[in-house]
């Protein structure tokens, strides 16, 4: 990479943000006007979602196995060893659950966006789509955040559930716990503000996740080189965008909802 003034990379900097909020504008404008393309984003949805489900799955459930057993070792130094459905339920529903999810998503699928989005660019497939009269917003990057958003949701749902579900077996297995008592435990523990604040976040990181992964596909140069790039700057941008709006969202609910 070479080196530039500090001028010059601010500017390169602001374009950039500017670039990216057009097209992340523009994509979310399409969400209310026709026309729309079914096809296209019901493709997506099954490539998104039903592609993602092995790696969310496990990755939920053993993030659940491990926070029972750790949180076991604390919580038996004040004889509340009971409360570890609690624990895991709080913490899976209100920030692991979204958090890896959104992680693993972004790892698999803003790579893939970036990469596919970016090989149609080099080889001016999206210079013909403009030619053609088709609008490639619309075509590629729309679908593409339909898709995100909604399938991000329901995989959040599934590892929560599969992270208390693991949290579960190594309570009852390992601590000797009662799975009744776990399972009723994990039920009182969460409130309306946890499962809103736990199911906001997932349509905050899929809108970022695809606009992110669609905007570096859309600006690639340089070739199959530009294309590595592409990949790796999608996974890692939308990787720290996760993590920052997470934080900014925590605070917002916990003002909103006191907890």
């Amino acid at each position: 990479m070479p080196f530039v003034s500090p001028e010059v990379f601010a500017k390169q900097k602001i374009a950039a943000v500017q670039d990216y909020s057009i097209l992340a504008g523009h994509a979310f404008a399409n969400l209310f006007s026709k026309p729309r393309y079914w096809a296209d984003i019901y493709t997506q949805m099954d490539y998104i979602g039903f592609g993602s489900l092995p790696i969310v799955v496990l990755t939920g459930f053993f993030t659940g196995c491990v926070l029972a057993l750790q949180s076991a070792t604390s919580l038996q130094e004040f004889g509340a060893i009971s409360m570890t459905g609690n624990l895991v339920a709080l913490s899976m529903v209100k920030e692991l659950g979204p958090v890896l999810t959104g992680l693993m998503v972004s790892g698999r699928n803003a790579s893939g966006m970036a990469s596919e989005i970016g090989s149609m660019k080099v080889t001016e497939q999206i210079d013909a789509m403009r030619a053609l009269g088709t609008d490639p917003v619309r075509k590629l990057v729309t679908p593409r955040l339909i898709a995100t958003i909604f399938m991000l949701f329901f995989l959040t749902i599934l590892s929560d559930a599969v992270g208390v579900a693991g949290g579960a077996m190594v309570s009852v297995t390992l601590l000797g716990l009662n799975p009744s008592s776990y399972f009723h435990n994990s039920y009182r523990a969460l409130y309306y503000a946890d499962i809103v604040q736990g199911l906001t976040k997932p349509l905050f990181f899929g809108f970022i996740i695809a606009s992110v992964g669609c905007y570096f596909g859309m600006n690639t140069k340089g070739g199959t080189q530009g294309v590595g790039r592409a990949t790796t700057q999608a996974v890692v941008v939308s990787s720290v965008f996760i993590i920052i709006v997470d934080f900014l969202l925590s605070r917002t609910m916990i003002g909103i909802f006191g907890r």
